[in-house]
């Protein structure tokens, strides 16, 4: 029965790394508090997976995922980019690291609600965007001006969340049942590396994820034009056979 508990217990996890990176961004440790809501995305992608291995599967879970997710991948990454750029905007700065959050929270209430279960998700999930958003604060120094790209890609970010975009589900890929017994090793070689390489990992682990958002909107882009291109097609077809 104890078994049944290990999926709650990673969920728990992942909400009490975004509760230590909100502590760590408030002391100025941003980049810490970074690496923490990266683990935390490691621990999400593992508790639905070991849910359905031991089909543990509940109602009460996924409420608790989403519950954790508004902390570790809403509120965390929007602090972390508040101290890092947003701090000495003012009002309007403190009008966007409110928003983010807010985003992902409608984000995660969308999903909750949906009945039909599919392939792909509606708008960019709150665990990229704020894998993303907390990531990109460590470009600082590199992107000029930073004052200007950092507030202006996390509002992308936000709209993405309550977007229509279509992002593939990469959390129904299967996995053997027997994989399960490599989550405690998984966990630590994870921790192991991002304690000691945690800079250059946070930094990497973000042009995937950017490419994972930027994706999303190309493909949109290309089924909109798609549309565009057949309409004047179809047009002429029934000219022809009037």
């Amino acid at each position: 029965m104890l078994i049944k508990m290990v999926p709650s217990l990673l969920t728990v996890g992942n909400l009490v790394l975004g509760m230590v990176a909100l502590v760590l961004a408030l002391q100025g440790f941003t980049a810490d508090a970074a690496l923490l809501v990266v683990i935390g995305m490691v621990l999400d992608g593992m508790d639905g997976r070991v849910a359905r291995w031991l089909r543990a599967e509940s109602a009460f879970g996924k409420e608790l995922d989403s519950l954790s997710d508004i902390v570790t991948f809403g509120v965390a990454p929007a602090l972390i980019m508040y101290e890092v750029v947003l701090q000495n905007e003012g009002w309007p700065g403190l009008v966007l690291a409110t928003l983010f959050p807010v985003c992902g929270a409608l984000r995660l209430a969308r999903f909750n609600v949906q009945t039909k279960s599919t392939h792909y998700f509606v708008g960019l999930p709150i665990t990229a965007a704020g894998g993303i958003l907390s990531t990109m604060a460590l470009y600082k120094n590199v992107l000029y001006p930073s004052d200007v790209i950092l507030p202006l890609g996390m509002l992308i970010l936000a709209l993405l969340m309550i977007s229509q975009v279509r992002y593939p589900n990469f959390k129904k890929v299967a996995f053997p049942r027997s994989a399960i017994v490599m989550v405690p090793l998984l966990a630590i070689l994870v921790c192991a590396v991002f304690r000691y390489q945690h800079s250059a990992v946070n930094r990497l682990i973000f042009i995937p994820l950017a490419v994972y958002a930027l994706y999303g909107v190309g493909r949109m882009i290309r089924r909109r034009g798609g549309k565009f291109e057949e309409a004047p097609r179809d047009a002429k077809l029934f000219k022809e056979t009037k």
